[in-house]
């Protein structure tokens, strides 16, 4: 998760740059004239998006933040790839209409062109439908499932993303990975060092029950129900959004992820706000039953990967608490996340004394 960005279309997309972004238009064959109804779209991402009209056809521009950081251009040319790549398969996403790679046309941005998506977030808007209707919300709980489970049997190699991440050692490398993260926190001079909950009790557990074996597959990183757009007549899932922490590992921690945040209690803003409120969804265990219905890979080891998913989770939000105490992120936010920290190890201390 990350806090949004204040985005502003003048601002992101000058004159200058929506005349180069239709002069590359031009030169790939994207239809003609001015670009029209040019506005962002928002949402819980800190990359821009634009939504604009040319010669009667829509489209999404997505780029990085209006003030570059370092590696804004790799994450975008990252997810430009995975859409690429997810174009063949039945996973539910945005189709990709062209991408550009060179940072010269849009002032040292690198770009994407995407179809827009005809689907609500279900943590900020519930329409009537669903809002309703408890078996609709139900549906809606199967519909995330098969999605990821259709993720995750997407043939990575075969699609041309057999090098997009590190599989070999990727569990292994979880913990230290995440507790040096968490260690480096401490170069925020008014962070007073993490008060989250049993770190290190947790840390050892992981290690301790680390499964030995995985299958590999591509994992979207951050899935949850307020990252992918239903359809607003069905309860079907549209699109899986927000690619950029997308790698090939192992699959079974994007579920672990969604059980982590799965209607956590005390944090109702997060997620998925306005359907966990509405309640009459799923179980936790009534989700790994359909996953375990819709895919081949073994579920007995569900709870050591939703632990690993608080724990790596918990430690990634209160990155924004130790910004925010440095100035660098509203305080608001920081205090919500680092209680939505606290909330996903009492959820890990849980799960690993077997209530």
């Amino acid at each position: 998760m990350s806090e949004t960005d204040e985005i502003d279309a003048d601002a992101v997309l000058s004159p200058a740059d929506l005349t180069a972004l239709a002069t590359w238009m031009d030169a790939h064959g994207l239809g003609s004239g001015p670009l029209l109804s040019v506005e962002p779209v928002t949402g819980g991402t800190q990359n821009v998006m634009v939504r604009f009209e040319r010669a009667g056809r829509d489209y999404i521009l997505r780029r990085g933040p209006r003030h570059l950081r370092p590696r804004s251009n790799d994450v975008i040319r990252r997810e430009f790839k995975i859409l690429n790549a997810l174009a063949t398969s039945d996973v539910p996403h945005a189709d990709l209409i062209a991408a550009c790679g060179d940072e010269s046309v849009l002032g040292g941005a690198v770009f994407y062109l995407m179809e827009p998506i005809a689907g609500f977030n279900a943590g900020v808007e519930l329409p009537a439908l669903h809002e309703r209707d408890v078996a609709v919300r139900q549906d809606m709980c199967h519909s995330l499932i098969d999605a990821l489970a259709r993720l995750g049997a997407v043939d990575h190699t075969a699609v041309g993303l057999g090098d997009l991440g590190r599989p070999d050692g990727f569990l292994e490398r979880q913990v230290p990975r995440w507790l040096s993260e968490l260690d480096s926190y401490a170069a925020f001079p008014a962070y007073p060092g993490p008060a989250i909950g049993p770190v290190t009790e947790v840390a050892r557990w992981l290690d301790e029950h680390r499964p030995t074996s995985f299958s590999p597959g591509v994992m979207h990183g951050d899935y949850h129900a307020s990252n992918v757009m239903f359809s607003y007549s069905t309860p079907d899932v549209v699109a899986v959004v927000d690619w950029e922490m997308c790698t090939i590992g192992d699959p079974l921690l994007d579920l672990g992820w969604l059980l982590a945040t799965w209607q956590l209690p005390g944090s109702p803003h997060e997620f998925a706000g306005r359907l966990t409120r509405a309640g009459g969804l799923l179980t936790s265990r009534e989700l790994v039953a359909r996953y375990a219905e819709q895919s081949n890979r073994d579920v007995s080891a569900i709870d050591w990967y939703t632990v690993l998913a608080c724990f790596k989770l918990g430690i990634v939000l209160e990155g924004s608490y130790a910004r925010a105490l440095a100035g660098n992120a509203p305080m608001s936010i920081g205090e919500r996340l680092h209680h939505t920290t606290l909330r996903l190890f009492e959820r890990a201390q849980t799960l690993m004394s077997g209530e």
